[in-house]
């Protein structure tokens, strides 16, 4: 078998464009994978179409070969990141076609099933206080045991969205008595019992992040997600250092080479790769394991779409230090529209559904109806929404 062609297929939708990857191969059998990104979609577009030459004509069976391929190729470019992305997209579609081929899951291939389902957690919506407490209430409903928020949003710490200087933004006492006030209903609401976390999506500075962890320490969360962003390992530890609440990282760590620091430390207690972002179920696979030893649990980042979450389920599924998967759980319908069939959720988890391979397709008849043109910038980046 060789694989004969490898293109992006852009979808859009209300949120944000998903970037999936297709693979495909002179037996006809084809592999589905996804690099989605929120602002780089175009570079991503244009990725995919210039390392097409190193993949097309492989054996689709060498995964770890084309891994180390791409990877190698792009040394003088740092592939952690852009290129990792695109690694990931090749990578979880190769491991689609091997598990069509062989007519098994994913997860069976990797060593075969350590849990029969894999919890997830995911977010309230709603723009108050009350709108969101009555979102995480529902969510509560339906059966998951876990929700995350970010209850400093710009808008309430600094008053003006990511530009420049303002990148790096500075608490006020009123900012983070109105994130505190969101998080304790969210408890009262929810219960003494319920998992709760708290992202800072990796914006604010070290006295700022120390304080607002200090001040949510009584809420008892599962974590506080990257309170500041992540190239500095020492502002990290500064908080670490200064702090009883749980730290996560991962989504903006690309590779295992990138975790090392991070487990050698001890700077974190939970990791968060991204299996679209990080190198693919390959390299999420290995980033857990070196996690395992530490016994740092793993909750990967998934708030893409649908093939990020039955990329990293198959990985879940096979890995023994999991927390829980991430998903936005309101994306659901959507991607019931688009792919087949749709997972099997139950009481906040998914169940295998025992297809080979991801154990999903895209339905191309409903896709072709979203399809944006990866040469209109504007769509692509989704300035247009």
């Amino acid at each position: 078998m060789k694989i004969t062609d490898v293109r992006a297929v852009v979808v859009g939708n209300p949120w944000k464009n998903w970037v999936f990857v297709i693979v495909e191969t002179d037996e006809g059998i084809t592999g589905l994978g996804e690099c989605t990104d929120y602002f780089s979609n175009p570079h991503l577009v244009r990725g995919i179409e210039s390392i097409k030459p190193l993949v097309v004509g492989e054996d689709p069976a060498n995964i770890e070969e084309i891994w180390q391929t791409i990877f190698h190729a792009y040394s003088d470019l740092n592939p952690r990141g852009y290129i990792s992305h695109l690694i990931s997209a090749i990578d979880i579609a190769l491991w689609d076609i091997k598990g069509k081929v062989l007519g098994v899951p994913i997860y069976q291939l990797l060593g075969g099933p350590v849990r029969d389902h894999v919890p997830l957690y995911t977010h309230p919506g709603g723009g108050t206080l009350e709108e969101m407490v009555a979102s995480a209430v529902e969510i509560k409903n339906q059966g998951f045991e876990a929700t995350k928020t970010d209850p400093f949003s710009r808008q309430r710490s600094a008053g003006k969205g990511f530009r420049g200087a303002d990148s790096v933004e500075r608490l006020n006492a009123r900012a983070i008595a109105e994130g505190v006030e969101r998080m304790e209903a969210l408890r009262e609401a929810l219960g003494p019992d319920y998992e709760l976390m708290v992202d800072a999506h990796a914006r604010f500075d070290v006295a700022s992040a120390i304080a607002a962890a200090n001040a949510l320490e009584h809420v008892d969360l599962i974590w506080l997600e990257e309170p500041t962003h992540v190239e500095n390992h020492e502002a990290l530890r500064q908080i670490r250092e200064n702090t009883n609440v749980p730290l996560c990282v991962g989504e903006r760590h690309f590779t295992r080479w990138d975790y090392i620091p991070l487990l050698q430390q001890r700077l974190v207690d939970y990791i968060m790769p991204d299996v679209a972002w990080c190198g693919g179920i390959s390299e999420q696979r290995r980033i857990a394991a070196l996690a395992e030893p530490y016994f740092i649990r793993i909750s990967p980042h998934d708030a893409l779409g649908p093939v990020n979450i039955a990329a990293g389920f198959q990985v879940c599924m096979n890995t023994p230090n999991v927390y829980r998967e991430e998903c936005v759980s309101t994306w659901f319908p959507m991607f019931e529209k688009i792919i087949t069939p749709m997972f099997d959720i139950r009481d906040g988890s998914i169940y295998p559904n025992d297809q080979p391979g991801l154990g999903i397709e895209l339905i191309h008849d409903v896709v072709d109806e979203y399809l944006v043109d990866p040469n209109d910038l504007d769509k692509l980046t989704g300035r247009e929404r």
